[in-house]
């Protein structure tokens, strides 16, 4: 018989949610979610000039982008964005930690379904002229990059210890912002597009990790008591 909760002090994962955790994520949430209604209602919206601005930027030729970084990224964006997750999720499962698993399953493969599409279809906001890869209709929000941000979230939340976990975020910055970078380099978005699948990534996660709190909470306790399978 495992020892009670108040006897075990918590394991360090998974990592417990902040207070404010509910009420940032959905801010996060929302913010894009009115951005969508402003590209339904308008034709050309206040932050287009920036967009365009950044487009001309990046703009050369598709040469420059065949077999190069960002179309690596792209694939990484692409099927394996959700095969990243599923194989973490086995992962887990296979050492009794359901309970992250099914977190991670929530964050970075429902909420894509749940959130992404749904506003794609809200926005309905066009793509940059001639993208350089294979597209679907809809470029607000970034699907790629809210993939690239729940993965490095649930990741960093549910396997690093705080110690490893500081520079897994540092890495996992740095991975997001290539994305971002990569999916305007190759025109397939714009740069408000990329802006708005990071803000709903983060929000999602922030959400589903307090949802989760209490399932996360029992696994830390039952991985400091070594009794994972309860």
């Amino acid at each position: 018989m495992p020892p009670s909760s108040s006897r075990v002090p918590p394991h360090h994962l998974p990592a417990a949610p902040p207070r404010q955790a509910l009420p940032w994520g959905i801010t996060l949430l929302v913010v894009p979610f009115l951005v969508a209604l402003l590209l339904r209602a308008v034709e050309r919206p206040f932050f287009q000039g920036l967009d365009d601005w950044w487009e001309a930027l990046v703009n050369s030729s598709s040469a420059d982008a065949d077999g190069g970084f960002a179309l690596v990224l792209d694939r990484l964006g692409g099927p394996l964005g959700t095969v990243l997750p599923l194989a973490l999720i086995g992962v887990l499962c296979v050492y009794g930690r359901w309970r992250s698993a099914l977190f991670v399953l929530a964050a970075a493969v429902a909420a894509n379904v749940v959130v992404v599409l749904p506003l794609k279809q809200l926005a309905d906001r066009p793509r940059p002229p001639h993208p350089w890869v294979l597209v679907n209709e809809g470029a607000y929000p970034s699907g790629q990059v809210f993939s690239a941000v729940t993965l490095v979230i649930v990741t960093g939340l549910v396997v690093f210890p705080p110690r490893a976990r500081r520079w897994w975020w540092a890495a996992g910055a740095g991975y997001v912002l290539a994305m971002m970078g990569s999916r305007t380099w190759l025109h397939a978005q714009w740069l408000s597009d990329t802006f708005a699948g990071a803000l709903l990534g983060a929000g999602a996660c922030l959400v589903l990790w307090r949802v989760f709190a209490p399932l996360l909470r029992a696994e830390a306790e039952h991985m400091a008591a070594d009794s994972l399978w309860l």
